[in-house]
């Protein structure tokens, strides 16, 4: 099937995708040559919400009633081909990605890194990054960017000062990005040149591999390369190793943020895997799905065995991460749209939690649950802001989380059956119930130490506009989630009428006579 292109000249006046692309990294190049802390502060500001501004523009400009890819943009430079562009796929993660970076400038602005030059640049370069690689319609250049993605979580690493810890933990991180970025090319190489044979020049094109994906050799290899390396920034189960020991390191929240809130890895397997070979996903997803397993009660137990709140957060993700994948690996609309609405959920969640033990951390220098308690008057903003998210990542009423946890444990239903759906809710259930287990120990139990708050004005306001940004997502899109719906349906049913397996199953409804209907789409007598 040729997936229809439209470009950004037929719809819009302006290169939309490049624009934001562009705007943070001009605004990242003027906060690293300006002095004043004011000025700084005042252009990342800008920058970011203009970029927020333009990202909601994109929502509205988009049409929901087409598939294919919209805005594209296309050119070559110097040998190399850059093309971009949105579907239903990757539009909602987008204003997600702009929305997070001006809440971590908040942030930044709420801490003792405020005016901090090159924490501001850090932020301004990674969206930068992040919107690139969202919108990349080549392979390579995808590629190219997750490797351009590791300079500003170093720089910040160095920013925060290189004790031990962190030395060890930049082992860690070029240990495991290393291979993710080793097998991802290698997978990328086998999918560019598995074309060759059949009369086909290079190319790194993701539109020109998916619609001659049948020429492909190696289809096998190249799925167990692709998956284990996104795997690895998802992260799951083995693979996760990083991120518990950058979670825990407060001064770098500003990147934590936007590397566990963004969820990159799940939306990789989406664009790259099931496009481009879906058949081998199909044979391979019982593999998949034990580890999907593994993850979410490993991610649950580990999370029940911290004392550290940071860590707590990161095995929750963990647990949350197999969740996500074993609702993409159900091979059905209902797991997918699933899927990519919790991605927005747990991602919004982790960014408020995140941002909750930080601000915690500032003023009272500990992120250790046992030493901490009856914090709920004293910080009541954080706490709700802490539980609101909490609840929302248990498929809460109210919550976008609950319209997402539904339609993605109606998808396992599908797939699995009623056994299978329990199980994985059990898990997930556990690791939230730990979440709010933490929450009764920080702000309601008795505490066992007295505090002094570094908590002044400005900093309270900022915490809550911070609160009320992400509670009133949380909020808002869960009373009425039907618009986000309506920007994936269709791209979600048009990946899922390729998967060769699953697709031909559910196309075999027989009918009795010829004027019979099939009353729901998917069944089969």
């Amino acid at each position: 099937m040729i997936t229809p292109v439209s470009l950004w000249s037929e719809s819009i006046g302006i290169p939309l995708l490049s624009a934001i692309t562009i705007i943070p990294l001009a605004a990242m190049i003027g906060v690293l040559k300006l002095s004043s802390i004011r000025l700084r502060t005042g252009l990342g500001f800008l920058a970011a919400l203009l970029n927020l501004a333009l990202s909601l523009y994109l929502l509205l400009k988009f049409d929901d009633n087409n598939t294919g890819i919209q805005f594209a943009e296309h050119f070559s430079l110097f040998g190399l081909n850059y093309s971009v562009g949105v579907d239903g796929l990757n539009i909602l993660f987008l204003p997600l990605i702009c929305c997070s970076a001006f809440l971590v400038l908040i942030y930044l602005s709420a801490t003792r890194s405020t005016g901090n030059g090159r924490l501001i640049a850090c932020v301004l370069g990674y969206e930068a990054t992040l919107i690139a690689a969202f919108c990349a319609l080549n392979v390579l250049q995808f590629w190219l960017l997750t490797v351009v993605e590791l300079v500003p979580i170093l720089f910040a690493i160095k920013e925060s000062g290189l004790d031990q810890k962190k030395r060890h933990l930049v082992v860690r991180l070029f240990q495991f990005f290393g291979a993710s970025l080793f097998m991802t090319l290698c997978g990328f190489l086998l999918l560019a040149f598995g074309l060759i044979d059949s009369e086909h020049e290079l190319t790194f094109d993701l539109l020109t591999l998916k619609n001659n994906n049948a020429y492909l050799h190696d289809e096998t290899l190249i799925f167990v390369l692709l998956f284990y390396g996104f795997a690895i920034r998802i992260p799951l189960f083995p693979f996760h190793g990083w991120l518990p020991i950058l979670t825990e390191q407060s001064k770098l929240t500003a990147v934590s943020v936007l590397i566990i809130g963004i969820k990159l890895g799940v939306y990789a397997m989406i664009r790259f895997i099931f496009p481009l070979v879906p058949g081998v996903a199909e044979q391979w997803s019982d593999f998949v799905l034990i580890l999907c397993l593994i993850s979410i009660f490993y991610g649950a137990l580990l999370a029940f065995m911290q004392n550290n709140a940071y860590r707590l957060l990161a095995f929750a993700s963990i647990s949350q991460t197999g969740m996500l994948v074993f609702g993409l690996f159900s091979f059905n609309e209902h797991g997918l749209e699933g899927t990519l609405l919790l991605s927005l959920v747990y991602g919004l969640a982790a960014v408020g939690m995140l941002f909750s033990i930080s601000l915690i951390y500032e003023q009272i220098n500990t992120a250790i649950i046992p030493r901490l308690g009856d914090l709920f008057d004293s910080h009541t903003t954080l706490a709700l802001l802490f539980l609101i998210t909490a609840l929302s990542t248990m498929i809460m009423p109210g919550s976008l989380g609950f319209d997402a946890g539904h339609l993605l444990l109606e998808g396992v239903i599908e797939e699995h059956e009623w056994g299978i759906a329990i199980t994985i809710l059990t898990g997930h259930v556990l690791a939230a119930g730990f979440l709010l287990w933490a929450f009764q120990r920080m702000f309601l139990a008795k505490s066992k130490r007295s505090f002094h708050s570094h908590e002044n004005n400005k900093s309270i306001i900022q915490q809550r506009l911070i609160a009320v940004i992400i509670c009133g997502l949380h909020i808002g899109t869960g009373l009425n989630s039907m618009p986000l719906l309506n920007l994936i349906d269709k791209d979600v049913t048009e990946l899922v009428s390729q998967y060769p397996f699953h697709s031909s199953q559910s196309s075999e409804i027989e009918f009795p006579n010829d004027s019979e209907e099939p009353h729901n789409k998917g069944t089969s007598d």
